[in-house]
This record gives C-alpha cells, sequence and structure tokens, in this order.
C-alpha cells in the first residue's frame, strides 16, 4: 500500500506541476502578441535611423572630423560587450544562448590580444557570466521592475555606453541579443554600437526605399553637427530596439518551454497512472489469492 501512496502522491505532484507549466504558457502567450506588436513597429524606425546616419556621414568631407562616435577612439584594443537577457527564467535556452555567444567572443577577441570587458542587462545574463568571468563585468543594469518596455528605459544605458566611451574604458562596443523571428525561432544577434558601422544607404533592401534621383542636399546645421545629435539619439534607438527584440523572443522561447513541459507532464502523468492502475490490480489480485487459498486450508 506504501507504493500505491507513493505512485498517488507523485500524480497529485505532477498534475500540480501541469497547472502551473499551463498556465505560464498561457500568460507568456498573452505577453507575446503586445511583445511581438512592439518589436515589429520598432524595426522601420531603427533602420531608416541607421540609413540617415549613413546618408549624413557619406556628405562629409573626411571622416575625420566626424564625432568620436562615428569614428570611433582609432584603436580597437578594448571590447566592450553589452549582454542582453532575460530577468527570469524558465525560456528554455533563451538565456544559455547568448551567454554561450558571449562566450565564444570573448574567448576570440582574448585570442587575438583584446582586452574584454562586460555590461550585462538582465539578471539571467549576469548571474550566468559572473560565475567565471566576473572580473570582466564593468556594469550591470537590471530591469527587473519593468512591466512595460519604453524608450525612457534604453536611454540611460546609451547615455551610459557614451559615458564610459567617453572616459576611455573601452575602443568597441557591440550588443548581444536574441532576435525574434517566430514563435520557434530567435536569433542571437550581434551588432555593433561604437564606432558606427556605417551601412550603404544606396543597399537598403527594403520596398519603401526612396530613390533620390540624383539630388544634392544642403545640411542645416552641418553634418558634423547634425551627427553629433543623431549617433547618440541611434544608440538608444539601437538599445531600445534590442530590448523590445529581447522580450517578444524571451515570451515566444518561454510559450514554447512551458508547452513542451506541459506535453512531458500529461505524458509522465499517463505513464504514473498506468503504473498505479497496474499495480493495484496486482495487490488485490494477491490479496484475493491469499483469501482463496485460507478458504481452502480451513
Amino acid at each position: 500500500m506504501a507504493n500505491l501512496k507513493e505512485l498517488k502522491n507523485r500524480i497529485t505532484s505532477v498534475t500540480s506541476t501541469q497547472k502551473i507549466t499551463k498556465a505560464m504558457q498561457m500568460v507568456a502567450a498573452a505577453k507575446l502578441r503586445r511583445a511581438q506588436e512592439a518589436a515589429e513597429q520598432s524595426r522601420p524606425y531603427a533602420n531608416r535611423m541607421e540609413r540617415m546616419i549613413a546618408s549624413v556621414a557619406s556628405n562629409l568631407p573626411s571622416l575625420d572630423s566626424a564625432p568620436p562616435l562615428v569614428v570611433g577612439s582609432g584603436k580597437d584594443d578594448v571590447h566592450l560587450l553589452v549582454v542582453v537577457t532575460a530577468e527570469r527564467g524558465l525560456c528554455g535556452a533563451f538565456n544559455s544562448n547568448i551567454v554561450r555567444a558571449v562566450r565564444q567572443k570573448a574567448k576570440e577577441l582574448q585570442e587575438e590580444g583584446k582586452t574584454v570587458k562586460l555590461f550585462c542587462v538582465g539578471r539571467k545574463g549576469e548571474e550566468s557570466l559572473r560565475r567565471d568571468m566576473e572580473d570582466r563585468i564593468a556594469e550591470y543594469i537590471t530591469l527587473r521592475e519593468v512591466k512595460n518596455l519604453t524608450f525612457a528605459d534604453a536611454r540611460p544605458i546609451a547615455e551610459k555606453l557614451s559615458q564610459m566611451f567617453n572616459d576611455g574604458e573601452f575602443d568597441v562596443c557591440t550588443v548581444f541579443y536574441n532576435a525574434f523571428k517566430s514563435v520557434i525561432s530567435q536569433v542571437v544577434t550581434e551588432q555593433q554600437l561604437i564606432p558606427v558601422k556605417l551601412p550603404d544607404p544606396e543597399a537598403a533592401d527594403d520596398d519603401d526605399a526612396v530613390d533620390l534621383g540624383g539630388a544634392i542636399y544642403d545640411y542645416e546645421p552641418e553634418e558634423n553637427d547634425l551627427l553629433g545629435v543623431l549617433v547618440p539619439r541611434n544608440m538608444s534607438v539601437q538599445i531600445y530596439r534590442s530590448l523590445l527584440e529581447s522580450s517578444a523572443a524571451e515570451q515566444a522561447a518561454r510559450m514554447t518551454s512551458m508547452d513542451n513541459a506541459t506535453r512531458n507532464a500529461g505524458d509522465m502523468i499517463d505513464s504514473l497512472t498506468l503504473t498505479y492502475n497496474r499495480t493495484r490490480q496486482a495487490i488485490i489480485t494477491k490479496e484475493l489469492i491469499e483469501i482463496v487459498s485460507g478458504a481452502e486450508a480451513l
């Protein structure tokens, strides 16, 4: 009977776990819709901002006079890796994929003789990287109390990066985050923020690219002054985009992970129930045999 009680308790425990994973799946599905819309709406603005900076920079007589955030410090000895992860777990390999990519990048840079520093945005990434790279963590920001991401949440991060660059703490800054592709696909993305990688404005592949028809533009104020305003704002835009993409990818990963956990719990309940019924039947059969044997002995 103790064996039956143990099986029954385990079935009850797995059933309770299944209810939790099912509820988490439904919550993640509800959050995913809003997060996906926000991420998709941020992409056109972020892409156009990059194209605008490329267009303005292409009109500079020389990049030597461009703002430091555009041309960099002239060196690439110190690399700052911005790691964007989730504040919570239970989302499959979402956080571990980012951490693995950052560790691989850091290893490659160190083999080239570079110095690597880490800027962690999100608790899970900081906890994982602190185990073996604690001495390289230069900054840690948590967004655990933020329920709905806004541009105001990204601006302090961009301002901190700009301050660190101006103080000479690093030469190159690269952000790592999960880009949302679909419910079952999140792609680890690496994007260089400082110095700004200037895309070719003529190589834009979006359908709404504007044909300038050879027109020549005069900028007011001058290109250098304009870039001095646009580039810091572009950093905030790109950070905001990475946060939105990461948020949508996190909810998608959590929904998929909890769906798999719910299915696995159901399979385990079926298996335990079958074992319980077979054990119970065997015990009843044994008791009947003992009763019949005792009656015949009389």
